[in-house]
């Protein structure tokens, strides 16, 4: 008998319908089978900072078992997931069934779990490899030093219950940071001209783009003055088509998936969260059952690669021709390089495992999240292999020449008081890719003219704008700036998200935006002021290369983690003395009932609360409704009724909104939070959010 292990029991029977029951037996380690203590910090820094592993006790009954099979089986097979993760999990199960050094250990991976894949694998074995298994353990280590050795150096300076960690805290303050930006952000007044012209029956909107020769950028107009002496001016212009330039603009298919993208896409798309995104990715790609069995639907999803196989792309080809025609294949298979330096442990993008295996093929057996997920795979990956689409473009100018350039006779004057005014125009040729990755395109038409064609003028708009502060991170555009940044892998970007989300370090608003907590400030900011290196961007960076150095076997991890920790211990240890607590504590005028001694409010991770200050004898403590920074506003008179007060409510969805004190007398209701409003427009003018054009 030949024992396979595996981590997931999805997988495991996935894998069951593809080997004979009589020759093999499938088994779960139900992921890690060894790992540090929770209660201790489990290295040993004296002694090259040897991990003190065990078996946890939630995987003692699954190890027992494994064990019993082991000695059974005429041979044992490890065929755990692929990168690091899986590797060390299939050194750690070799290490608890004793099959002693890892040469000769009979280790298998894939990147899909089907039938071809598994047949594949089996028949060429490899051993553990320990440049992986090593890189793995070097980054448990760091993490598990910075985690156990900075946060009692938290709870003491600040409040019990907090953390910091390598990737976690440059999460943290890359979204603290953006909030400082928002807050100091001032906001520029600039106007746009725009012109409504008619020819004949048809009509063109043109923006103006030229005054006397000069490019006029965004901001050029900085003042209704100027703009409603332009507006004037342009009343009264001529108004002639001076240049027509037409040409053709493709636009080319992204590449498959890689984790990072998938994350952010189904962020932006489906509304999914990057770890529930991940759980239904890897349930499709452990296996769903079509009917006639078990297969994975999808390959290996934790990647930063977007190599595709060859058997994959010819697939794929005879796919887009049977389906959609020979135009809608490319000639030649479309190949994407890696955007990541770091991409070197994986194989392959994430792709669906059968091209040919359309969403609507399995929207039977897949729940509506699932589909939505596979859907979203499918179509970017059988996009990349589609021609691009094709475009015609038509960009439009008019010369104008206003009033007052009309009254001067040098033709110096004359171009001096000359604007230009552009219209853009679009429309599709060839769909392309975007037959089956639908984006959002706006077909903008222009009517037929010729140069020296006059127009008539119908309306001229001048508008109010005001400058937008930078937008808070949501998971999609936060993962692309960790991943841009190379800090932490594939594995992490979902965990770190949810887990400064759990510390309460962060809080979504009702746009599914990040914005720092009170404590989630104060900590990132003490973390920045005295361990900046644990808070850079590039050292974590840095320390993510140097993991790949371990991988790729060039670097010793010990060596690795000496030269963190030794200087990192020793700042740690001066903080201890040099760093005055935090523990900011207030007064308040009640009484404890339990034992009569005044009640003080403290700050936990959790916000502040009240508790007695005969603590810790008297453990009273009561929670303090702490104020949302998003509705707290001073209650000002209602502009409709000025009997009521604006006040801040919630929608049946939690979203906030302000309305009359004296609702339902007073219907009065707005969603912008009362004292943020924009200054107030001249007629006719618009944000710049509602004016995009």
């Amino acid at each position: 008998m030949k024992l396979v292990i595996v981590e997931s029991p999805t997988k495991a029977k996935t894998i069951s319908g593809f080997l004979s029951s009589k020759e093999y037996t499938i088994e779960s380690s139900y992921g890690h089978v060894r790992d540090l203590p929770k209660s201790t910090l489990g290295i040993d820094v004296e002694h090259d900072f040897e991990p003190k592993y065990l078996v946890p006790k939630k995987a003692s009954a699954q190890v027992k078992k494994l064990k019993a099979l082991a000695k059974k089986a005429d041979e044992i097979i490890l065929a755990t997931d692929e990168d690091r993760e899986g590797e060390a999990i299939a050194w750690h199960i070799a290490q608890i069934l004793g099959l002693g050094d890892t040469k000769g250990t009979k280790r298998i991976v894939f990147h899909e779990i089907t039938k071809k894949a598994i047949e594949d694998a089996l028949s060429h074995p490899r051993d553990v490899d320990m440049g992986l298994v090593d890189a793995q353990q070097a980054r448990r280590v760091l993490d598990r030093l910075v985690g156990y050795k900075l946060s009692p150096f938290l709870w003491k300076k600040m409040s019990k219950g907090l953390s910091a960690g390598r990737v976690q805290s440059v999460a943290l303050k890359l979204v603290v940071d953006r909030e400082k930006e928002i807050e100091a952000f001032k906001p520029e007044e600039y106007w746009s001209i725009s012109a409504l012209l008619k020819k004949g029956m048809d009509e063109l909107l043109a923006e103006l783009w030229k005054k006397g020769g000069v490019v006029l950028d965004k901001k050029a107009i900085t003042s209704e003055a100027d703009a409603t002496a332009i507006k004037k001016d342009l009343e009264g212009a001529t108004y002639v088509v001076s240049d027509i330039q037409e040409k053709e603009a493709f636009r080319n298919p992204s590449a498959p998936f890689t984790t990072s993208t998938l994350q952010q896409e189904s962020s932006k798309k489906l509304r999914f969260s990057a770890k529930y995104t991940m759980m239904l990715a890897q349930q499709l790609y452990e296996g769903v059952n079509l009917g006639a069995g078990q297969t994975g639907l999808i390959t290996y999803m934790r990647t930063d690669s977007t190599n595709i196989a060859e058997e994959a792309l010819k697939a794929t080809k005879a796919f887009l021709t049977s389906e959609f025609g020979n135009e809608y294949a490319v000639d030649a298979p479309r190949r994407f390089k890696s955007k990541s330096k770091l991409a070197q442990e994986a194989h392959e993008a994430i792709r669906p495992t059968d091209p040919s295996r359309t969403p609507d093929d399995v929207a039977g057996y897949l729940t509506p999240q699932q589909l939505k997920v596979y859907h979203l795979i499918w179509a970017r990956f059988v996009a990349s292999q589609m021609p691009r689409a094709k475009f015609a473009l038509k960009s439009i100018q008019i010369t104008a020449q206003g009033k007052e350039g009309l009254s001067r006779h040098s033709p110096e004057e004359r171009a001096k008081a000359e604007y230009i005014l552009k219209a853009n125009g679009s429309s599709m040729i060839f769909d392309g890719f975007l037959k089956v990755w639908h984006m959002k395109y706006e077909e903008r038409t222009i009517p037929h003219l010729v140069n020296d064609e006059k127009l008539s003028l119908e309306k001229i708009e001048a508008l109010q704008h005001f400058t937008e502060p930078p937008a808070r991170f949501n998971e999609a555009s936060l993962i692309k700036v960790l991943e841009e940044n190379g800090v932490g892998r594939p594995s992490t970007y979902a965990p770190t998200l949810a887990l400064i989300e759990e510390r309460n370090y962060v809080e979504k608003n009702e746009d599914r935006r990040f914005r720092p907590t009170e404590i989630g400030r104060l900590v990132s900011d003490l973390l920045a002021e005295h361990f900046p290196q644990i808070v850079d961007i590039g050292f974590t960076a840095t320390m993510e290369g140097d993991l790949d150095g371990v991988a790729e076997g060039k670097t010793s991890w010990v060596e690795l983690i000496r030269n963190f920790y030794t200087p990192f211990a020793a700042l740690l240890a001066e903080k201890y003395t040099e760093v005055q607590s935090q523990k900011t504590i207030e007064e308040t005028n009640e009484v404890c009932e339990k034992c009569g001694k005044p009640m003080i409010i403290r700050r936990s991770r959790f916000g502040r609360f009240m508790a007695c200050s005969g603590f810790p004898d008297c453990k009273n403590a009561k929670s303090l409704k702490e104020e949302n920074p998003e509705v707290d506003v001073a209650a000002l008179p209602c502009p409709k009724c000025t009997e009521g007060k604006v006040i801040p409510r919630r929608t049946k969805k939690k979203r906030i909104f302000y309305g009359c004190s004296r609702y339902p007398d007073c219907d009065y209701a707005t969603w912008t939070k009362p004292g943020t409003e924009k200054p107030e427009k001249t007629e006719g003018s618009k944000s710049g959010e509602e004016n995009i054009v």
